[in-house]
């Protein structure tokens, strides 16, 4: 026996423990990476939130359109949220980012919701979508 090396059944219990970790240790990262992923839908939604305040102190109403809102877009910054725009009554509207790409495996949150009434925001699906 060669004392230098290692005996193919030692690779074989360091390849198996490896493949364990892995699998192990993936699902919790791709939870995180898709955890990480919302703070850019959650950063559109600011946005549109401080555009629309901004268009409502100098016209009075919410803008019903994302053309009208300076700054933002259709989609995010990182582009992995589509962002949409609906308004909801006289002094109210709906702003929805929509998971694209790898991020709509996100099932939880893949679709974020900033429901404002009268400046008093509400978001949603759920809270743990949203921190930050």
């Amino acid at each position: 026996m060669d004392a230098r090396g290692f005996s193919l059944i030692e690779l074989m219990v360091v390849a198996a423990i490896a493949v364990v970790l892995g699998a192990v240790a993936l699902p919790s990262w791709q939870s995180s990476h898709l955890r990480s992923g919302r703070l850019d839908g959650v950063q559109a939604l600011m946005k549109l939130q401080a555009a629309q305040e901004q268009h409502r102190s100098l016209h009075g109403l919410y803008a019903s359109d994302l053309s009208a809102l300076r700054g933002v877009s259709t989609a995010s910054l990182q582009g992995q949220y589509g962002v949409s725009l609906e308004l909801t009554g006289p002094e109210a509207y709906l702003a929805r980012a929509t998971a694209r790409g790898a991020q709509a495996a996100d099932t939880a949150c893949r679709e974020l919701t900033l429901s404002v009434r009268q400046g008093f925001p509400t978001e949603g699906p759920a809270p743990e979508c949203w921190r930050r």
